[in-house]
């Protein structure tokens, strides 16, 4: 089980939202380069990072920030958010990022999800942001007619590194996962699958690494670190553990 620090980026500073309400952000650092140093310092071992602003825009934002992260770290990322054509995902993954997460395309454009997979192994995921058990797109500005499943289920065999499954109706109120759902769509196709959106305390950590939860490659925390709710070291200390014990 990995544990994803977030970092979301508005406006080139380090962000969270409410149910991705861009009217409901707390800026939580003004440095996004220096928080994803700590969350390196801290121990994590993957950073997961959203150009806001591009999910809205369709295209890169805040490319200074996500730069200015990838000169001082050196875990890798997984970066989504306004990535919507080859050339984007190419320019992202020459510059250093580890993979690229293709969401509003993914629902409006599978065949660009299939051929990036195709031409980049292993560093392709795609975003599934759910709201009402329907995929949100354009930064969730819009709600689609399809399930998270149903397009989940269109790249089963695509080389897909990766779905991130998020609960919009959770996001950034720390009211916990939604592991039912999450597990229930990790069960239903071969893809890893990583859980995001409502990760409330150390009770998520250990709900993560319950034997129900062992198909999930992990889990994104954003607020709940930001806040002190979460103790990185306790946090990594119990996934180590339960590695070891695997």
């Amino acid at each position: 089980m990995i544990l994803f620090p977030a970092i979301d980026l508005k406006n080139g500073q380090c962000v969270r939202l409410e149910q991705g309400d861009m009217a409901r952000a707390t800026v939580f650092n003004l440095d996004p380069a220096a928080q994803a140093k700590t969350f390196e310092t801290q121990g994590f071992e993957y950073l997961h990072v959203v150009d806001l602003d591009g999910a809205f825009a369709g295209k890169p934002v805040n490319a200074q920030a996500v730069e200015s992260m990838l000169k001082v770290v050196k875990f890798p990322v997984q970066l989504g958010g306004g990535i919507r054509d080859l050339a984007t995902i190419e320019a992202w993954l020459s510059k250093g990022i580890r993979r690229v997460i293709i969401g509003t395309a993914a629902v409006r454009d599978p065949g660009l999800v299939k051929e990036a997979a195709k031409k980049f192994p292993g560093r392709v995921a795609v975003g599934l942001d759910a709201r009402d058990g329907k995929v949100a797109v354009e930064g969730w500005a819009e709600t689609s007619t399809v399930t998270a499943l149903d397009i989940a289920q269109r790249f089963e065999d695509a080389g897909v590194a990766a779905i991130i499954f998020t609960d919009i109706a959770r996001d950034g109120l720390l009211k916990g996962l939604n592991l039912d759902a999450t597990i229930a769509l990790a069960d239903a196709i071969s893809i890893p699958v990583i859980a995001s959106g409502g990760f409330a305390s150390i009770a998520d950590v250990k709900a993560m690494l319950e034997p129900r939860a062992k198909k999930l490659e992990g889990a994104i925390s954003g607020r709940a670190l930001y806040d002190g709710r979460v103790d990185p070291a306790e946090a990594l200390t119990l996934i180590r553990n339960a590695r070891a014990a695997a």
